[in-house]
């Protein structure tokens, strides 16, 4: 499951004609971090910052983060977690540089980067949520994810077994449309990204302060 991922860089914002984002965010992120939301409202695409782990308006707290930063597809309308936010429509996308997953070698994990051939951003499927929290307004989201059993890149992540999982991939045309959606029927959308488009290599993970802000005008 995706934990940890590169939000998209300034020179994406720019190459996507995206607004431009009004504030600062970390150079990696790891659930309970903050991240800038992609949604669309009355006036057009909008960003929010937001945390990595769907709160929802029950939580006593924020800790239940750690637990809500990816979210099955199959299950939206089951978990309570996010019946709500389905229920209502409260799709956005995560975009992102690059996101990382674990592959096995030799029964150890290595670090895994996936990223665009092309240098482009990944619009990560997203379920958000506003809640609030011993009077702080709280805003959040979570990854949605796929079955990866019959993928040709994501099948080789994860822990060996048969139990393979995919952060769903917008595909660029289809961005306006996913964002204006209104069912929580979300099948059309649970497709297996193009691995033609792809790549992946090993990254071994290096120590990331969480306090230092980066990536608003930072570029690739």
């Amino acid at each position: 499951m995706c934990a940890n991922f590169k939000p998209l860089t300034f020179a994406q914002v720019q190459q996507f004609g995206l607004p431009e984002i009004p504030f600062d965010y970390v150079e990696e992120v790891y659930p309970g971090y903050e991240l800038p939301l992609l949604f669309k409202s009355n006036i057009g695409f909008e960003w929010r910052k937001v945390h990595f782990g769907l709160i929802p308006k029950w939580a006593e707290d924020k800790s239940i983060a750690t637990k809500t930063y990816n979210a099955r597809s199959e299950t939206l309308l089951q978990k309570a977690s996010f019946i709500e936010a389905t229920s209502k429509y409260q799709f956005g996308v995560i975009p992102v540089f690059e996101f990382y997953e674990s592959k096995y070698i030799e029964q150890k994990p290595q670090r895994w980067g996936v990223r665009r051939k092309d240098g482009q951003v990944i619009f990560v499927a997203a379920l958000y949520e506003i809640c609030r929290i011993a009077g702080e307004v709280v805003r959040s989201a979570t990854m949605l994810t796929m079955d990866a059993i019959d993928h040709p890149m994501m099948r080789e992540f994860h822990e060996p077994g048969n139990v393979k999982r995919s952060v769903i991939v917008i595909p660029h045309e289809r961005l306006e449309e996913w964002l204006s959606w209104k069912s929580p029927n979300i099948q059309s959308f649970v497709q297996g990204f193009s691995v033609e488009q792809f790549e992946c290599s090993h990254v071994p993970k290096i120590k990331v302060e969480k306090e230092s802000p980066q990536l608003n005008f930072f570029d690739f």
